[in-house]
């Protein structure tokens, strides 16, 4: 078996590590930025809302979030909407893309938990659902969880008896290794026909993502497992595949390059590639941070100060972690 097609199982087969909810965060095995801070999505609200108001989105705008887990991203957002401006809650709406059954059925229950009926959600399978005028897509690490192929010199991996096997490369993955400058590392499947999904979703649209790797091909395997928050290299010699298949969460860096390639070719034109720190900054995590200190006590405001730092100091997730931005 190929290994994509072995991730691909991996993560989304029947037992399949994404095929049901799982949790995210301290009862799970691995944080995220959305899962550390709600003023994570609150800045991303917040530079939303400012497109609004300066006139560059409709306030029609549906937004979007894709690969919402429990879909605390878009909840966050829609709740500093309200704060920004709560008339946009009547004229904006918001929708989830989500293909696991099981994971739209929690989105359901957590939005009916926290909003009641305040707050409609609608959901779809899959962005060829879509036929929008204006949309404002969002996500948070999805490209690290597609799969890959595994390629050094010239040899892709392949899976035989839970071993890896190597096997000649054909001509697209040599010629996708000339392309990024790549001896070895991991080779993203999928980019390109999301990207034209993506873009064919709405007429009118921007995309803010973000995620961890580097904008080049780091000529190494990044690929790892996490599991109650440790991290097993993949090629370690204690690891038993068998004994992680389906239960801990697989995944690689990004090669933004690669992401900036797949969306330019399917029309859509790059804003901006920059470190997470610096995009939650200039969206405004700052001013935030320090309107709720006016708000709050010290203690609160310490609190999530604290969160807040580890979303953009340089050796946490400020710098590790890259958000880039599209617009059609």
């Amino acid at each position: 078996m190929i290994f994509s097609e072995y991730m691909e199982a991996w993560l989304y087969g029947e037992q399949g590590y994404y095929r049901m909810f799982r949790p995210i965060g301290k009862e799970g095995d691995f944080y995220t930025a959305v899962s550390t801070s709600s003023f994570f999505g609150a800045a991303v609200a917040h530079y939303l809302c400012g497109q609004i108001r300066e006139g560059r989105l409709p306030r029609e705008t549906v937004l979007v979030e894709i690969g919402a887990h429990q879909g605390y991203l878009i909840a966050d957002m829609i709740q500093w909407l309200y704060t920004c401006d709560a008339a946009l809650l009547g004229s904006m709406q918001f929708m989830i893309a989500e293909r696991q059954a099981a994971v739209r059925q929690a989105q359901r229950t957590y939005f009916a938990e926290r909003f009641g009926d305040a707050v409609a959600l609608e959901q779809v399978e899959s962005l060829e659902d879509l036929d929008l005028e204006y949309a404002f897509f969002v996500a948070n690490e999805i490209f690290d969880a597609f799969p890959c192929e595994l390629y050094i010199e010239g040899k892709v991996a392949t899976v035989a008896n839970e071993a890896i096997v190597w096997q000649d490369a054909d001509a697209s993955q040599q010629a996708f290794a000339r392309r990024y400058g790549m001896t070895r590392g991991e080779i993203a499947l999928g980019y390109e026909a999301f990207a034209r999904r993506l873009s064919a979703a709405a007429k009118h649209s921007e995309f803010v993502t973000f995620d961890y790797g580097d904008r080049y091909a780091r000529n190494d395997f990044s690929i790892r497992l996490y599991t109650e928050h440790a991290v097993l290299p993949f090629f370690d010699e204690s690891v038993v595949l068998s004994d992680h298949f389906g239960r801990s969460d697989i995944t690689y860096d990004v090669n933004f390059a690669h992401v900036i390639d797949a969306f330019e070719a399917a029309g859509m034109e790059l804003v901006t590639f920059r470190t997470q720190a610096r995009a939650l900054i200039d969206f405004g995590i700052i001013d935030l941070l320090e309107q709720f200190a006016r708000q709050t006590t010290q203690a609160n405001y310490q609190r999530e100060a604290d969160k807040i730092k580890t979303l953009i100091a340089p050796d946490i997730m400020g710098e590790r972690f890259k958000m880039v931005h599209f617009r059609k």
